[in-house]
């Protein structure tokens, strides 16, 4: 699952000189313009000058933080934030062979109204907003200055970040979750700074800063120029252009009980386990157990009774020897558990997974297992997929669980299949979505298919689904969902053919 929170404010600061090469831009302010760019000149006024650009940005971390609350988000530990800017072109050069830092600011800064990003002429002149100097204007009145000219930022190991950029032309995309988890738990957020590292930024000797204040001390400097690297800011017409910080967890449940299988001494012990949940659900609603909260709870598995309609018995012996497999927390009302069990002869057709604590008893479920397969080929699996309550409309305020049916392709039903009206569903082990906008190609969301399946389907015993967040989509264009199936044949992820498409509205 992923969620995108776009900038609240930016703005981009320079020492750099205006076009009469004799005057510095330090009091320009940029912070009304569609872009924030960074860049590091050497050399253009004197033989060892030094001119700079740095962006500011700041993202609203109360909401993150009110999402948290809400369960929106996952808890701390459990989702990756990063910062995500994207590369606006330009006619100017643009820098190759460099890194970009990124850093928490420790001061507050304001917006401002500026545009001018071609001569500085946009200057705060003692008004409200941030430049090379000035960082705000109080409520008082009165003017408050960075304490070191250019933003003042931490160097903190967990609150500054880089990236390597080759051609110049590339987004920037970085895993700042440390310093995000830091401004959720309160330390003040006052944004970042996005710069050229100190070896990329110009030199400049402790004499030269003596003769210019406006001037960073940076004596192990480049001695080349590296300019102009832009970016497109939070007022961009483009609307999948903003800046944003995008958090991104996994979500997918994948439970076996349609596909438990019993262990095999052919089976790597992995393959061997097959995940479990218990879905408490009250009164149509997800609800913890208030005896079990986020703690452990027990599992037992027993073999049926006489007409096999309840568990009986005793428990039955687990793979590791164990009579109980101790379960948790996923999420509110949701429990798993791993657990292996081997065959016994003659093999038990329904097995019954008691959830239990030491004394109570909280749900049974029934589960048929089945033999881990094997034969003398491999063979390739091609799907039929199907959204089954998928709609040509939604809202950009929806947030939809679309329930992906699937299939092998060449399946040939029974007459007692078509007369009894039940489909065989085979469901996809592992598999992820993208969705593109379909006027032109662009593609919003890309296939996750890392550790962290941000994009992932999840399984249960009616077959795949996922959830999707339709307020990451622009209204009044047209989108597709296409997915992508892990081929564990050719140990690569297959795409498949068929597009879900659908229009997006506001309302």
């Amino acid at each position: 699952m992923l969620l995108r929170y776009t900038a609240s404010i930016d703005n981009t600061i320079v020492n750099a000189y205006q076009p009469n090469l004799k005057t510095r831009g330090t009091g320009a302010n940029a912070g009304q313009a569609d872009i924030l760019e960074v860049f590091s000149i050497y050399g253009r006024e004197t033989t060892s000058s030094q001119g700079l650009s740095r962006g500011l940005i700041q993202f609203p971390i109360d909401t993150i933080s009110a999402d948290r609350s809400v369960g929106t988000i996952p808890a701390a530990g459990e989702v990756n934030f990063y910062l995500r800017m994207y590369n606006a072109p330009t006619s100017r050069t643009v820098p190759i062979e460099y890194k970009l830092c990124v850093h928490r600011i420790t001061q507050e800064w304001q917006e401002g109204v500026g545009l001018d990003l071609e001569g500085y002429a946009d200057l705060v002149k003692g008004q409200i907003g941030s430049n090379w100097i000035q960082r705000m204007k109080e409520d008082n009145g009165n003017i408050s200055n960075w304490t070191d000219v250019g933003g003042t930022y931490s160097t903190a190991t967990d609150e500054w970040f880089e990236q390597s950029f080759s051609t110049g032309l590339e987004d920037l995309e970085i895993n700042i979750t440390p310093l995000v988890e830091k401004w959720i738990d309160a330390t003040a957020n006052y944004g970042m700074l996005i710069k050229l590292s100190s070896s990329y930024e110009a030199s400049a000797s402790q004499a030269y800063v003596d003769s210019d204040s406006n001037v960073i001390l940076n004596p192990a400097g480049a001695q080349d120029s590296y300019y102009t690297k832009r970016f497109f800011a939070r007022g961009t017409q483009y609307f999948y252009k903003r800046p944003s910080l995008e958090a991104r967890w996994k979500d997918a449940i994948r439970d076996d009980r349609a596909n438990f299988h019993y262990s095999s001494s052919r089976a790597p012990a992995g393959d061997n386990l097959n995940t479990l949940y218990f879905y408490n659900i009250i009164r149509g609603k997800l609800a913890n157990i208030p005896s079990v909260g986020t703690g452990e709870i027990l599992v037992s598995l027993y073999s049926g009774s006489s007409d096999d309609s309840a568990p009986s018995g005793s428990k039955l012996t687990l793979y590791d020897g164990n009579l109980n497999i101790t379960g948790g927390y996923v999420s509110t009302g949701i429990y798993s558990c791993s657990v292996a069990i081997a065959s016994v002869a003659p093999p038990i057709e329904t097995l019954y997974d008691v959830w239990h604590s030491a004394s109570v008893d909280y749900y049974t479920g029934s589960l048929s297992p089945k033999t881990i397969s094997t034969g003398d080929t491999t063979s390739e699996t091609v799907y039929y997929l199907n959204i089954k309550n998928f709609k040509e409309f939604y809202s950009n305020k929806e947030i939809v669980r679309l329930n992906v049916y699937s299939r092998a392709k060449d399946w040939q039903p029974t007459i007692y299949t078509v007369a009894n009206n039940t489909p065989q569903v085979l469901p996809i082990m592992s598999g992820s979505y993208r969705v593109y906008r379909l006027l032109d190609g662009y593609e919003v969301i890309s296939y996750d298919t890392s550790s962290l399946e941000a994009t992932g389907l999840s399984y249960d015993v009616n077959g795949n689904y996922f959830k999707f967040d339709m307020s990451l989509l622009q209204p009044g264009y047209a989108y597709g969902f296409q997915f992508a199936i892990y081929d564990d044949t050719r140990k690569s992820w297959q795409e498949q053919d068929r597009v879900f498409k659908f229009k997006v509205a506001e309302f």
